[in-house]
């Protein structure tokens, strides 16, 4: 279950990734890749998935504002992390 809500989570970031422009996509889905690869080597006595989704969720907004793209966009991911 909780290996089924990772990837979910993954893949929403990866569609919005599409949202930003087009010269930027390549750097920010490498950027969200490498950070799912290192969650799994995250101890989960100290860091809770949640915690992790959160974070995913918060730093995913961050980009999206950057580029000006509306954060309603990642409604879908919203419901997603905190289900």
């Amino acid at each position: 279950m909780k290996m089924k809500k990772v990837l979910s989570v993954y893949g929403g970031v990866l569609r919005l990734v599409r949202l930003l422009p087009a010269d930027t996509r390549p750097y920010y889905a490498k950027y969200a890749r490498e950070n799912f690869v290192n969650y799994r080597e995250v101890d989960q006595s100290e860091t809770s998935l949640d915690e992790l989704f959160q974070r995913a969720y918060n730093h995913t907004l961050w980009v999206l504002k950057k580029y000006s793209i509306d954060e309603s966009a990642a409604k879908k991911l919203k419901e997603i992390c905190f289900e």
